[in-house]
């Protein structure tokens, strides 16, 4: 057994893996989650959730600083580090961090695509600093389609569409890339420094309305697995690589049906984690930590479907009992959740993939009864003392 310390924005998936490896846990997070609670011998939080009161927005109040501050609180008491996303490993003790050390050049999106244009199929990128200088670029390029996005961020959020920009748009910290059309898909890699393999492959599920993201391309979940192409496999590892990453790593991708495009590289545990674990039946902390030390633990072929659909609040609204089976993520009871934030996430599995869509959907149906409009709970509440 050994002290771990997890750090990330959302530490949860991660945390309770390595729990079950039989570790103590020092958990380091924004969220908080009821049940990264259950998994946690040390807990320290961005976000206290504390109920009728409100959990705020996110983007307002995740600092990363303070991220790093807590989780150096008790570096010395650990033996090892895992990060998840929100946490950069290179503010942490190089000899304790298991997995990559340093991935800022890959965090840099523009940098990335640089570091890959010449060996992959990639979407031509500009940096921009105004309005007026992307649209010569788009206008020069008449026969395509552009997007604007960050260079820095994660989950797909703040990218739009070129034509949904103007000349008051902020282009600091933007780039413009080439919309490629296509198949959204991922593939989740272990690596070695002499090897790597794709696990699997998912198909990403973005912007989707019926879960209460209002943007177009910003993450809420993944269809595990979702093709045995080994193009996409081995496109996957090449970059992997390509890039000399360690331990789990994941590959975005477009499969236009003719040619495959790397998007973007998440030098990390990914978004379908726990779908891996559900088809594969492995440990993906265990594969992970193997994978560090130079083995690729063997992978069963995946025996069934696993959809993960992550939730938004369509409104402001209180947080009913959502602990119930096939629910993560689960806020504390009672909590204000602001209109457009994460509520919770949903897991269903199945070996059929309509039956493993229609439980996760029959699941993100029971959530949404669960959060109940505010302050419509507040007044009645009072009422009823």
């Amino acid at each position: 057994m050994k002290n771990i310390l997890v750090v990330g924005t959302n530490s949860r998936p991660v945390a309770c893996s390595a729990k079950k490896m039989g570790n103590t846990i020092y958990s380091v997070d924004y969220f908080c989650t009821s049940d990264l609670v259950k998994c946690s011998d040390y807990l320290r939080c961005i976000l206290n959730q504390i109920p009728y009161e409100s959990c705020g927005h996110y983007i307002e109040r995740f600092d990363p600083e303070l991220l790093e501050t807590y989780a150096n609180e008790v570096v010395d008491d650990v033996d090892c580090i895992l990060c998840s996303a929100g946490a950069m490993p290179d503010k942490f003790p190089e000899s304790k961090v298991v997995g990559n050390k340093k991935i800022a050049h890959i965090e840099n999106k523009y940098n990335l695509y640089n570091l890959l244009k010449d060996k992959f199929n990639v979407p031509e990128t500009f940096l921009v600093s105004s309005y007026s200088e992307a649209a010569e670029i788009v206008k020069s390029k008449e026969d395509r389609k552009f997007i604007v996005k960050p260079i820095f961020g994660a989950g797909g959020k703040g990218i739009r569409r070129f034509e949904e920009t103007n000349e008051n748009t902020d282009f600091r910290g933007m780039m413009l890339q080439e919309f490629i059309e296509g198949q959204n898909v991922s593939a989740s890699v272990l690596s070695t420094r002499n090897e790597a393999k794709a696990i699997f492959t998912s198909r990403q599920i973005l912007g989707e309305d019926g879960l209460g993201q209002p943007d177009e391309f910003a993450y809420c979940g993944n269809i595990v697995p979702f093709t045995d192409d080994l193009q996409v496999k081995k496109t996957a590892e090449d970059a992997i690589m390509e890039l000399s990453l360690l331990g789990s790593n994941g590959v975005d991708m477009i499969h236009t049906g003719e040619d495959i495009y790397v998007i973007e590289v998440n030098p990390r545990f990914q978004g379908t984690f726990e779908c891996a674990e559900e088809v594969l039946g492995i440990n993906m902390v265990d594969a992970h930590v193997n994978a560090c030390s130079g083995t690729i633990i063997e992978i069963p072929q995946p025996n069934k479907f696993a959809v993960k659909m992550v939730i938004f609040a369509k409104r402001r609204c209180i947080a009913g009992d959502l602990d119930f089976d096939g629910v993560y993520d689960i806020p504390e009871q009672n909590v204000i959740i602001e209109k457009d934030e994460p509520a919770a996430t949903v897991i269903a599995s199945d070996e059929s993939l309509e039956k493993a869509i229609y439980k996760a959907e029959k699941l993100v149906e029971r959530v949404y009864n669960e959060l109940e409009p505010f302050p419509e709970k507040i007044l009645a509440r009072n009422v009823s003392v």
